[in-house]
């Protein structure tokens, strides 16, 4: 697979096989997501490759929490979403989530099953392998960018190996739990968690797609011939 055939095939897979994902290409596609650009090269990622026992226990810490504890005592330690919503983001973002939820057959009022779905998150959607990713949180706001490079490296990597993967931030909102399996010092920062294994492609919500602004809507040339 060519890079652009990876990067126009990436999408977010949220039914996995159960199959390992091969030691030798989890190498691969870390040591190329290392090759990402950064701020006076000063590499600021950190990951964490979890699966088996370490993975298990991660999902029923977490889906233990969300059934017994209070929802106040878990909070993502930086903002990724607007605290008001408004247009164009608004439109796209209701247009992805009836979309998904649509292809799921969850009703929009059907707030047991979007918690059902949303808990899916915490089980890795039934990926081999997850992945964690941090940085130190001493470190600026151009941090941001450098380590959401080594992010989409390591989604267009596992592309390049016939893998398939899902972005996950919702992890955040955990990250005392993941913290503490990990074993994660508390200057780090955990950025996002990431599914990661080869698509399950008989799970209807596999066949979701999202669609992509045509480059008319966003890039401007200028004097480019």
């Amino acid at each position: 697979m060519d890079v652009h055939e990876a990067i126009m095939s990436r999408r977010s897979v949220r039914r996995f096989r159960p199959t390992p994902v091969p030691m030798e290409s989890l190498r691969r596609i870390i040591g190329g997501a290392g090759m990402a650009p950064s701020g006076h090269n000063i590499q600021p990622w950190l990951l964490y490759a979890v699966g088996g026992v370490t993975e298990a226990a991660i999902c029923a810490s977490i889906l233990d929490a969300i059934a017994t504890g209070d929802p106040g005592d878990y909070a993502p330690e930086y903002r990724y979403y607007p605290t008001k919503w408004f247009e164009p983001y608004k439109s796209r973002r209701r247009e992805t989530g009836l979309g998904l939820y649509a292809k799921l057959g969850i009703a929009r009022d059907d707030m047991v099953g979007r918690e059902v779905q949303m808990n899916r998150n915490y089980e890795f959607f039934d990926a081999p392998n997850g992945l964690f990713v941090g940085f130190n949180r001493e470190l600026a706001t151009g941090t941001y960018l450098d380590v959401g490079m080594f992010i989409e490296n390591l989604l267009n990597g596992a592309r390049g190996e016939g893998l398939h993967t899902c972005s996950q931030a919702a992890f955040t909102w955990y990250h005392k739990i993941v913290r503490w399996h990990l074993s994660m010092p508390d200057e780090e920062l955990l950025a996002c968690g990431i599914s990661m294994g080869f698509e399950d492609t008989a799970a209807p919500v596999n066949e979701f797609r999202v669609s992509k602004l045509p480059i008319e809507d966003f890039a401007t040339f200028l004097d480019v011939e």
